[in-house]
């Protein structure tokens, strides 16, 4: 499955997050993978696309971050899916 993750950092410090993603990785557990990373131009967050089958997985993951970052997880499917899937229903 597809996750939007929004990671709001919190009190703007991107730096301490940076600092640890430098030092330490993203410190992700095998079978989650970033599809594709945003940062906000004033550095107030982060938007990720990651891939798992499971939500433990994510859980896991944002498990090393909540004291750097507020999290968000929305699931989601890539749009020529979702139009493939709505062609056959209209």
């Amino acid at each position: 499955m597809l996750f939007m993750v929004i990671e709001r950092f919190r009190r703007q410090d991107a730096k301490s997050v940076y600092r640890r993603l430098r030092d330490h990785g993203r410190l992700m557990p095998d079978g989650l993978t970033t599809v594709a990373s945003y940062v906000q131009a004033d550095f107030a967050c982060c938007y990720q696309v990651v891939e798992c089958d499971s939500v433990a997985k994510l859980q896991d993951w944002v498990a090393h971050w909540t004291d750097l970052a507020e999290f968000e997880i929305l699931p989601v499917a890539y749009g020529r899916d979702t139009a493939e899937t709505l062609a056959v229903h209209t």
